[in-house]
């Protein structure tokens, strides 16, 4: 006697693209830590240790040139802005803010939103900023690092994210907290330690994000880039210090 086949009738949800703008301000510093192109170059090509002749014979530092590599850079001259970080930085964030909010799982959220573009465009004024840094090896040797630091600072970003898995009010809370909780640049808030790269989402006509976007853009950008200020009193102690000693030492 045939048998009647069981046949199940799967159904799939159907699902859309959504993206929202964002303006955000920063509410502690944020310091950008793009990998420095001799570091790059050194991975690429290594040149193996150095002799001692060698190590006198050069500069283990230069901080007004660490201070320009660190940083992402739009070199388009249309951009209305000279500094960026990478998008994923903030979807990182985002992701890591997930870590700790119930009912959410980070590599979901991971694949669910989108950060539009490469690099995101910041504002803000950048200064140099050197401080003590433990290197990754096993004895944890401190270095002195510079970097660029942006004290005050803003950026417009586009999330785009999965509907309906995904709703408007959960993205704008999830950017939200990522910004009190993660946190995004160097030392940032994610990392325990430190608590830079901090920002909170603002409306359109917040009087702290126009005077920035106005007035600290890619011209004013690019001068301060030129000819460096040091960021606080240590920074700017340290680099006095360097610029005098290399000339009595004939650099």
């Amino acid at each position: 006697m045939a048998k009647a086949s069981n046949q199940e009738t799967v159904s799939i949800m159907e699902i859309e693209k959504a993206t929202m703008d964002f303006h955000i301000l920063g509410t502690s510093p944020l310091i950008l830590n793009r990998m420095s192109q001799k570091v790059l170059r050194e991975l690429l090509l290594p040149r193996g240790r150095k002799t001692a002749a060698e190590k006198a014979s050069c500069l283990k530092h230069n901080p007004e040139q660490e201070f320009r590599d660190s940083p992402y850079t739009i070199r388009d001259p249309n951009s209305p802005a000279y500094l960026a970080i990478l998008s994923t930085a903030f979807k990182k964030a985002m992701g890591t803010a997930a870590l700790d909010m119930p009912g959410t799982k980070k590599a979901q959220i991971l694949r669910l939103i989108y950060v539009e573009g490469e690099m995101v465009p910041i504002y803000g004024i950048p200064k140099l900023f050197m401080s003590v840094t433990r290197s990754a090896d096993i004895n944890k040797t401190p270095d002195v690092r510079t970097r660029a630091i942006v004290p005050e600072w803003a950026a417009k970003l586009s999330v785009t994210f999965t509907r309906p898995i995904m709703r408007e009010t959960s993205i704008a809370n999830l950017l939200a907290a990522a910004g009190i909780q993660s946190g995004v640049g160097d030392w940032r808030q994610e990392k325990g330690s430190g608590s830079y790269g901090a920002f909170r989402i603002v409306g359109h006509d917040d009087a702290d994000f126009n005077r920035i976007i106005a007035t600290q853009g890619r011209a004013a950008q690019i001068k301060a880039m030129e000819n460096p200020e040091p960021y606080d009193t240590e920074s700017g102690e340290m680099l006095g210090w360097f610029s005098s000693e290399i000339v009595k030492r004939g650099f």
